[in-house]
């Protein structure tokens, strides 16, 4: 009876190794036949696949290639600031005032002092939209109608220069293109709001645009078209207040939103802080300024919290929002060096993991979302620091609930049928020419999986470069 149960264990076993090994040499096959697939001949292909309790390579496809990621190097940045904030960090913006208050009349400046958070006033955190109203309350509380000086607003947390130097025209006027700034508000997106008429190819008209940007010079060139999608555009560089819209929006709408980055949100938020004042009786006499606040000068009147990085970065992997990513890389320089730069930052997170053991080489980091194309990081060093967050990091948990799983967020497009009860959770890239995913796979047997996969410059469409790595994550999960 004994020899039964051991014999029936063993076959059991065999089975399921030869299942699994059957799935290895079948995802194998599969990656050596895009090499004379249409469209992948001429690819780049960089995939690593490894056991991330053993950390057994179970498959690889030129590991030590640098290629462009797209946003799955906000895996990186995210983990990062995760290890060296942890996960109840939160950024604060401060509203201050210098000189006396007498009677109902501030004898000084009104302060607003940036911390660097990206969430205020944002779409993702609806929380964090009253900021205003509790600026004014605090104003209220201490009996202030009037400020007999100026609205000083410091930015200086971080660089003047929002926009990473290596970000393309074509993206910086747009929505996604969204620079970090010491401080950002209400996503530093406004949005223009276009009418079109019911026949393709004619001219659209500017109905609105929302916040009212100081002084936008907007020129529209954007037609109406039988194509139901957005190929609207906005051009125009940092800081600079003249934007062209060009491209195309679907015809016979009434209201069609096209979003856009803010060229300056701390003039924006100026803005929008002296309409508030004004709609509650409050005045202010003098200018706005742009500086730093001299140390010791500052009386606090509010300090607005944003949720904690925990929450920040869920959002953050699971709807890929480059400001948020590159406000991280930016505060990490300023945690070690006092002034948030780009290039500080991404010097940092190269030095943090060479400190953690990782072999760097070949990673050549530009931004912290992935927008810039001189990004550029092999598949092994992505599933080795996937590694350590599922292995060693005391946030694990929280970097792994912060990539969506299948059929939510930018992996929308899995189905949950064939990756169910949140087996896989990874995060996507896409960008011309390239599509990424990193992350981690429960498979049928239950092995836990850290993996990345990498084209570059396949001459197919985005969606055929999907189905492919699809197949090849449908046939991990038999591993």
């Amino acid at each position: 009876m004994e020899k039964s149960i051991i014999y029936t264990c063993i076959l059991a076993l065999w089975a399921i190794f030869g299942t699994a090994q059957n799935a290895s040499n079948s995802v194998q096959q599969k990656i050596n036949g895009w090499q004379t697939t249409s469209g992948l001949a001429n690819a780049s292909i960089g995939i690593t696949v490894s056991d991330n309790k053993t950390n057994e390579i179970l498959i690889e496809s030129k590991p030590q290639l640098s290629l462009v990621p797209a946003s799955i190097l906000k895996t990186i940045t995210t983990a990062t600031a995760l290890e060296v904030f942890g996960p109840d960090f939160r950024f604060q913006t401060t509203l201050s005032y210098s000189g006396t208050v007498r009677n109902d009349t501030l004898i000084g400046d009104l302060q607003i002092i940036g911390g660097g958070d990206p969430t205020l006033g944002s779409e993702y955190f609806p929380e964090s939209k009253r900021f205003l109203e509790e600026w004014v309350k605090a104003l209220q509380d201490r009996h202030i109608k009037a400020i007999a000086g100026n609205l000083i607003l410091d930015a200086t947390i971080y660089e003047s220069q929002a926009i990473p130097n290596t970000w393309i025209w074509e993206d910086t006027g747009n929505y996604f293109g969204a620079g970090a700034s010491g401080i950002s508000v209400f996503d530093n997106i406004y949005k223009i709001h276009l009418k079109s008429e019911d026949v393709a190819g004619n001219p659209t008209k500017v109905t609105g645009i929302y916040p009212e940007i100081p002084n936008l010079e907007l020129t529209n060139e954007v037609l109406s078209s039988d194509l139901n999608s957005d190929e609207a555009y906005v051009f125009g560089g940092p800081e600079e207040n003249r934007r062209v819209i060009r491209g195309t929006i679907p015809k016979n709408r009434t209201d069609f939103v096209v979003k856009a980055s803010v060229p300056n949100p701390t003039v924006l938020l100026a803005s929008e802080f002296r309409k508030k004042l004004t709609g509650n009786g409050i005045s202010v006499s003098g200018v706005n300024k742009y500086e730093k606040v001299k140390n010791g000068s500052s009386n606090q009147l509010s300090v607005i919290q944003s949720p904690t990085l925990r929450d920040i970065i869920k959002v953050t992997n699971h709807e890929s929002v480059n400001l948020f990513a590159e406000h991280f890389l930016k505060h990490l320089a300023f945690q070690k060096s006092g002034l948030g730069t780009t290039e500080d930052g991404c010097k940092f997170v190269m030095q943090f993991w060479k400190d953690k053991g990782l072999d760097m080489t070949g990673f050549f980091m530009n931004d912290g979302s992935g927008l810039s194309r001189f990004n550029a990081i092999t598949a092994s060093q992505i599933v080795s620091v996937l590694n350590y967050m599922k292995t060693r990091s005391a946030y694990s948990e929280d970097f792994y609930q912060s990539l969506p799983a299948a059929g939510g967020g930018t992996l929308s497009r899995f189905s949950q049928q064939d990756f169910p009860n949140e087996c896989l959770r990874a995060k996507s890239g896409s960008m011309t020419r390239v599509r990424s995913y990193s992350g981690y796979l429960t498979t049928i047997s239950g092995r836990q999986l850290s993996f990345a996969i990498m084209l570059n410059n396949f001459s197919c469409s985005q969606s055929e470069a999907f189905r492919k790595i699809e197949e090849i994550l449908v046939e991990l999960r038999k591993l």
